[in-house]
């Protein structure tokens, strides 16, 4: 029987200079189609070489407050995969503490 394949689209819309002036993204098995997205950080790892390869990208017009605000929200959500993955609670702790801590230093915090 042959495997499930389920593509992941991402097209990203150039200016003059290489610079990414529009995301959009499709997953359609995750119900995404066409997307538009300000910023991606998308890591594969490579068990072959033992390393991890990256893409990030942003388009030019996006807010440095929101910027601060995917990355908080990014490291966060790491955290929470790290104990999906690994189960270590002990961990996961301490980078959620450095979680709380960039936001505080960024000013995230609400109220």
């Amino acid at each position: 029987m042959p495997q499930k394949k389920s593509p992941i689209q991402i097209e990203v819309t150039l200016d003059e200079n290489k610079v990414p002036e529009k995301i959009i993204w499709s997953a359609p098995d995750g119900g995404v189609e066409n997307e538009l997205a300000d910023a991606m950080l998308l890591a594969l790892w490579d068990g072959q070489k033992q390393e991890t390869l990256r893409m990030d990208l942003w388009i030019k017009k996006m807010p440095v407050d929101q910027m601060k605000m995917f990355f908080h929200q990014t490291l966060l959500t790491m955290s929470d995969t790290y104990l999906r993955a690994t189960q270590d609670e002990k961990m996961t702790a301490t980078m959620r503490d450095f979680c709380d801590y960039f936001a505080e230093k960024l000013n995230l915090k609400k109220g």
